[in-house]
């Protein structure tokens, strides 16, 4: 993954550092040279990653790539010693989550910061 920049960083956040600590890596998916889907791998430093952000663009999509975003994820994970992958998702995404890419329920909780 190429470093971050932390030039001009609003409030002087490091983010280069937050990147090198808490993301295991990212995966994009391309059509030609133009970026179509994307999907970011957090994890804790030990055996469990998180799938964030997976996103496709819109002409792009039901075409497999954000699978195969997912299935990379997948693999790496393993690379590296990963024992879980967790996934946060909105309802409608079940299927995608649950058929497509194998994830399982699990019991979480959610807690609201703002607005409470």
């Amino acid at each position: 993954m190429p470093k971050a920049s932390t030039t001009a960083v609003p409030g002087g956040f490091d983010w280069e550092a937050q990147l090198e600590r808490y993301s295991l890596g990212c995966a994009c998916a391309r059509a030609d040279r133009e970026l179509v889907g994307f999907l970011n791998v957090a994890w804790d430093g030990s055996s469990h990653a998180f799938v964030l952000d997976t996103v496709v663009a819109g002409v792009h999509q039901r075409r497999g790539v954000a699978t195969a975003l997912v299935a990379l994820a997948v693999r790496e994970a393993k690379a590296v010693g990963c024992e879980w992958l967790h996934v946060d998702f909105e309802d409608y995404l079940r299927p995608f989550y649950f058929g497509a890419c194998g994830f399982t329920p699990t019991s979480a909780g959610l807690l609201r910061l703002k607005g409470s």
